[in-house]
């Protein structure tokens, strides 16, 4: 399960729709290679975070890449810091997570942040969580991956983080707000939520946590070996296609 000794940095893109737990599984699946880990939704979080902070309305592209442009994010020892300031809790609002998904709409946006994200490719690899890792931001991706499940599960997920958290949730909102942001970001014009080949899906309705890490590296090792003998992803390796 090394990484591959030739050829760019690897990255494994774990895609996938809000709730699904691909954030949680990258982590883990990034601990276990020993790869960085990119959470791109927290640069869409944290661009939402300083666009309210600085008063601008989520629905100005224009003044929202802006402000992700000059984002002074850092994540120094896991922290998620904005201009020196820890906002781990604070972009994990329902409120920054509808805010986010607005702004993650607008094209000069992602524009701002695409290079940004680029740059967490670094050795011995990378596991990069988002919607877009496999389709846009790393098409060359050594595996890609859709992690999905119903909307009930993930808003049951979601409730459950929020509750644990002290933090106050209701199951139907966030039910409601879950199916609207799916509907927003798998019809934008823009990088739009897809799950690209049908092997890239991976639905853990019904796995646990330890069982969809255990797959991811599975798959992971797999799509090595193809690399390492030479053969192309269209000869059994189509897991590897976005």
């Amino acid at each position: 399960m090394n990484a591959p000794l030739n050829g760019p940095v690897p990255v494994i893109a774990i895609d996938g729709p809000t709730a699904s737990g691909k954030g949680t599984i990258a982590q883990r699946v990034a601990t276990a290679l020993g790869f960085h880990y990119l959470d791109s939704g927290a640069l869409y979080r944290l661009t939402a975070l300083a666009a309210l902070r600085a008063r601008v309305p989520a629905d100005d592209a224009v003044r929202v890449a802006s402000v992700a442009a000059t984002l002074p994010v850092a994540f120094p020892d896991g922290r998620i810091e904005l201009a020196g300031e820890d906002v781990g809790a604070a972009i994990r609002a329902e409120s920054i997570s509808e805010a986010a998904s607005i702004v993650a709409a607008h094209p000069p946006v992602r524009d701002a942040l695409l290079e940004r994200q680029r740059a967490f490719r670094q050795p011995p690899g990378l596991v990069s969580d988002g919607r877009d890792m496999g389709s846009v931001v790393f098409p060359d991706a050594i595996l890609k991956v859709f992690l999905t499940a119903r909307a009930e599960t993930r808003a049951e997920r979601r409730y459950k983080q929020l509750m644990e958290k002290g933090l106050p949730a209701s199951l139907p909102t966030i039910l409601h707000d879950l199916r609207m942001r799916d509907a927003r970001d798998s019809g934008r014009a823009v990088a739009p939520l897809q799950a690209g080949a049908p092997e890239a899906v991976l639905d853990s309705d019904d796995l646990t946590i330890e069982q969809v890490v255990a797959t991811v590296l599975d798959r992971y090792s797999t799509a090595v070996r193809f690399q390492a003998s030479g053969r192309s992803a269209g000869a059994g390796g189509s897991m590897l296609q976005d």
